[in-house]
This record gives C-alpha cells, structure tokens and sequence, in this order.
C-alpha cells in the first residue's frame, strides 16, 4: 500500500521540483537573486509558477498543468491581477472574490 502511494504522488513530486528549481533560478518573484519586497513583477498572488506548484499538488499533473497553463496565459500587464488562489475543485475560470491589489 505504501508503495503504491509513492508511486501515485511521483509524478507530482517530480513536476513540483522541477517547479522550485525554476522558481529558485530563473523567478523574478522567487529566485535567490531577486528582491520582491522592492520589485515584484507577477501581478497576481500567488505567483504564476506557485500557482501552478500548489495547483499540481492539489489536482494532479495534467488538471494542475492545465490550470497553471491558463494563469500564466492569462498574466500580462493589461491583466487587473490581486489575490487568485487554487481552487478547491478543477476549473479555469479566476476565483470570485478577486481583489485588486493596489
């Protein structure tokens, strides 16, 4: 039972690294060299690559890579931007009570 449990979350655990090590390099938001509290580009929070981490680990690769695939599409500096966390179910659409960060 316990191996087949970790065989199961493998798949998650692998995507979500490789999640943090871009996270960790390459962010604007996240890296070791960025400086968020001064400059910070996502528009949205969390950010688009935490978004898509916890979005994984909540619904699964391919649902978690779909609506991760989405955010990020949908983040450009035309997009309002603010507070946008994983929903609870699978859905593409933006979290209702969204408020504009200022």
């Amino acid at each position: 039972m316990k191996i087949l449990k970790l065989l199961s979350s493998l798949p998650r655990k692998i995507v979500c690294f490789f999640i943090k090590i871009y996270q960790f390099l390459f962010s604007f938001d996240h890296a070791f060299w960025s400086n968020p509290k001064v400059f910070r580009i996502c528009t949205y929070n969390p950010s688009c690559s935490e978004f898509s981490r916890q979005a994984v680990l909540k619904h699964g690769v391919i649902l978690g890579s779909i609506m991760g695939f989405k955010r990020i599409i949908d983040c450009n500096p035309f997009s309002k931007g603010g507070f946008d966390p994983v929903p609870d179910h699978f859905t593409i659409k933006r979290y209702e009570g969204l408020k504009v960060r200022k």
